[in-house]
């Protein structure tokens, strides 16, 4: 009788075990469809409009929605990434200055001008 019980209590530590490491793997994966809405976005910065909205779309799955405004001296990325239920938002802040010096191509006309 003990050792039923024994099995029945490390077949359900195994189980929720399991279940763990699928939520971390999936909330994994939303993160890096995060990023890469995030590298969209720095890499579309708009040159006239004052923000920018767009979703990136693949294979009929929604993988990011990104959102780019100008803000006083630099522009804000706003990027969530989606995998199936799961979503994870990240939001960065860069001046203009530190987009130039990463490398990034920042329109001239407007930008930091408001």
């Amino acid at each position: 009788m003990k050792a039923l019980q024994i099995i029945v209590i490390f077949l359900l530590v195994q189980l929720s075990l399991f279940a763990q490491t699928k939520t971390d793997g999936d909330i994994d994966l939303a993160y890096q469809n995060a990023k890469k809405g995030i590298y969209w976005g720095l890499s579309n910065i708009p040159g006239k409009k004052a923000s920018l909205d767009n979703d990136l779309i693949g294979e009929d799955k929604l993988y990011a929605s990104v959102k780019i405004s100008k803000e006083v001296n630099g522009v804000k990325v706003s990027s969530i990434g989606y995998y199936q239920t799961n979503q994870v938002e990240i939001i960065i802040y860069k001046s203009y200055e530190s987009l130039k010096t990463e490398g990034y191509n920042v329109p001239s006309s407007g930008w930091g001008e408001d």
